[in-house]
């Protein structure tokens, strides 16, 4: 066992203006994602030019930053927001949602795809596999601002978190490795090969709901919500069950119109 680092979660302060490690894994997973769509693009011939993915990287910024941070108020600071709702603009303390993150994605994703007349899903299809490296950086940020506490445990890797006198799970990088790293390792792969429409993005939302929901095993859900059925789920689970169902629902999809395609050939 060993005791959570005293980490400042000021990376560097000038004068008035604080940058915070958090903002700071937030760049990095952007230009992360942002870098490994650029090779797909390249390797695969997928015909974006260098100006069209920084525009879609842009959407894609708004989308994460305000969908996450409405979404994490939403769903698990309701009584926050309604005693204070200056708090919703608080970024600095952390508390963003990856399920509101998503949703202001596939929002700025719509519009940036109505805008230069694009197709959804074919956009998801080409940012799905770099998502991963995005999210399991921002559970580095997460891991920095002592954020996400995991079950007491007594493996000899728990970690005794400030204010705290029990070990628990390092959920927090449990989530970075396995929703981040192994995520997109199983959609890099998946996506090397030649793959239909959407099906991409539907194993993106099935696998993250399963990886997910198997993290949350591990995390100490929060005091002012607890569990939210059976004395055992999470919201994170919760909020992951339907990603895993409309990831199922799609791949499904894509691949029996591959079927009925060849059948009327």
């Amino acid at each position: 066992m060993w005791h959570y680092p005293e980490l400042d979660p000021v990376a560097l302060q000038l004068g008035p203006l604080a940058i915070h490690w958090y903002a700071i894994s937030y760049i990095v997973g952007i230009v992360l994602a942002w870098w490994t769509i650029g090779i797909r693009n390249t390797r695969y011939n997928l015909g974006w030019s260098a100006e069209a993915i920084s525009d879609l990287i842009g959407y894609g910024v708004f989308g994460v930053i305000l969908g996450g941070r409405i979404g994490y108020m939403l769903f698990y600071g309701t009584d926050q927001l309604i005693d204070n709702p200056l708090s919703l603009f608080k970024l600095w303390q952390g508390g963003m949602s990856f399920h509101g993150g998503l949703l202001g994605v596939m929002v700025a994703v719509f519009l940036y795809a109505k805008k230069h007349d694009r197709k959804f899903f074919p956009i998801m299809d080409l940012i799905a596999p770099s998502v991963p490296l995005a999210l399991g950086s921002g559970r580095i940020g997460n891991f920095i601002n002592g954020e996400l506490p995991g079950r007491v445990s007594e493996l000899p890797w728990a970690v005794i978190y400030p204010g705290d006198v029990i070990a628990r799970h390092p959920s927090s990088l449990y989530q970075a490795a396995i929703e981040g790293l192994v995520l997109f390792v199983v959609l890099w792969f998946f996506a090397a090969k030649s793959r239909p429409p959407m099906a991409v993005a539907g194993m993106f939302l099935f696998a993250y709901g399963l990886l997910r929901g198997f993290t949350e095993l591990f995390r100490e859900p929060d005091t002012h919500i607890g569990f939210v059925a059976f004395g055992w789920i999470t919201t994170g689970q919760l909020l992951s069950l339907p990603m895993l169902l409309c990831g199922l629902v799609i791949l499904v999809i894509s691949y029996r119109a591959v079927k009925q395609s060849a059948v009327k050939q």
